[in-house]
């Protein structure tokens, strides 16, 4: 098993996305470091290269060989985030997250039905925070705690349609990664699908797409199983 974990965020959210199971990772014996992506995009394009580069910045710090998992809108950045490490990234974990897609933009992969809705809900080119994409209450479900609902709301950043436009690089070396994937929830049945027709360890989990804030033992005994499995 690699020495660390690197858990990355989605840029569409916050750190603290990982916090209460870096903890548990942790309590387990593991070095974690949890890179926070925020404001880069705010920074202006390239985005992908930008993130990419904060993140493996921020990992290189803690040293030696690691796994990385990316959740959610995490999962394409990885490629590049592991090419710009090298050879300290032992495997990598997608943990209901998009897969790789180089060549393509966001929007690209998204179906027609929600570039149409994300692209009425911006104005003057920004997208409203991400738990405001969807009915009242349907992301509040999902985190009984208010402490923990409020403290994950307040990292959520407005993002340009830009970012969602943008092609993502390909990362050549990234081929080379072995891989794995942990379905949460079904809106990522497909993406588990696809990953486990690529060859990938594949794992599905009944629980939700925040379960690291709200389950992070099941999801940190997870991902110690996925290291052993992939890495």
């Amino acid at each position: 098993m690699a020495d660390s974990f690197a858990l990355v965020h989605s840029p569409l959210v916050g750190p603290s996305t990982w916090a209460a199971t870096a903890s548990c990772v942790r309590r387990d014996g593991h070095r974690v470091v949890v890179p926070s992506l925020a404001g880069v995009v705010a920074g202006g394009p390239p985005y992908y290269a930008r993130l990419a580069d904060t993140a493996a910045a921020a990992i290189a710090e803690v040293g030696g060989p690691c796994v990385l998992v990316g959740h959610s809108g995490a999962g394409p950045l990885l490629p590049a985030i592991a090419e710009a490490l090298g050879d300290d990234v032992r495997a990598a974990v997608f943990v209901d997250a998009l897969l790789p897609h180089p060549g393509r933009s966001w929007f690209d992969t998204a179906p027609a039905e929600l570039r149409e809705r994300l692209s009425g809900l911006a104005h003057a080119g920004w997208l409203p925070p991400w738990h405001e994409w969807f009915p009242p209450g349907t992301v509040d479900a999902l985190l009984p705690d208010a402490t923990v609902r409020e403290s994950f709301f307040a990292e959520i950043p407005t993002l340009p349609l830009a970012y969602f436009e943008e092609v993502a690089p390909d990362a050549p070396s990234w081929h080379t990664v072995r891989c794995g994937y942990l379905r949460l929830s079904a809106a990522y049945d497909e993406r588990a699908n696809e990953a486990e027709q690529r060859g990938w360890w594949v794992h599905r989990e009944d629980a939700d797409h925040l379960a690291m804030l709200t389950q992070p033992d099941v999801i940190a005994d997870v991902l110690a199983r996925a290291a052993t499995a992939v890495g």
